[in-house]
């Protein structure tokens, strides 16, 4: 074994290494759910703007660009589910049975995170192979017809493949208890954030704990709008 790699393990091994490797993937992750939230909403502008957004996402870097994204974006996940859960055995075992009363609550916390981590863990495969590799489905067939009308080629109508895919209540209700748990997980984890990387102090703890709240609310809000504006208010159908 050579120098970076025990260097590595010794990392991995350490309490402070995971939950920076935590703290790490976990900022990675909220910006990329603020900018995946930005490319859901233009849904809202109707079938080109968003099927030209699709378009670009496919063909960046010459279509390798988006599963560079999605293999480090599901790699990062999985790091932060996996250092969390090492994380919360070791501060079980180190529990003395006379704990102070915040420290049992700061378990039931982590408790509820890494619950929350594997629902969303799931989710995130599942919707891969709903609206990624269209397991179940037909959405691949989908040709934006306006497109190829003026255009004279074809390209994929992913702006009916989300309509066609919310519409199903039970897809829906799923995807509704995802987007809650990730809210749940993120009210706490923004915080977290920045207390792993030195960024939190008494007196701004305030300021962030609100920080970390509304931009839970802000992602609860924009992403169950889509689905919800589909289903019930039958937005595009």
């Amino acid at each position: 074994m050579n120098v970076l790699s025990r260097s590595l393990c010794s990392f991995w091994s350490s309490s402070i290494g995971k939950k920076l490797i935590v703290a790490i993937t976990g900022l990675v992750l909220v910006l990329f759910l603020a900018g995946h939230l930005a490319g859901n909403l233009v849904v809202f502008l109707g079938r080109g703007p968003f099927n030209d957004y699709a378009q670009f996402l496919h063909h960046f870097l010459h279509g390798a660009g988006v599963w560079i994204a999605r293999i480090g974006l599901l790699v990062c996940l999985v790091l932060h589910v996996w250092a969390t859960i090492l994380l919360t055995k070791e501060n079980k075992a180190a529990r003395e049975p006379y704990a102070y009363e915040a420290t049992v609550q700061a378990s039931k916390s982590s408790r509820i995170m890494i619950w929350s981590g594997l629902t969303i863990l799931a989710f995130v495969v599942y919707h891969l192979m709903h609206f990624t590799a269209h397991i179940g489905n037909s959405y691949g067939t989908y040709v934006d017809a306006d497109y190829l009308a003026k255009h004279g080629e074809v390209r994929m109508d992913a702006w009916k493949m989300v309509i066609d895919g919310f519409s199903v209540w039970y897809v829906v209700l799923f995807y509704l208890i995802a987007m809650t748990m990730l809210c749940s997980h993120l009210s706490h984890g923004v915080a977290s954030i920045f207390q792993t990387l030195g960024l939190r102090s008494r007196k701004s703890k305030g300021l962030i704990c609100a920080i970390s709240k509304g931009y839970a609310a802000l992602i609860w809000f924009g992403f169950i709008s889509i689905p919800l504006a589909i289903l019930i208010f039958r937005f595009g159908r």
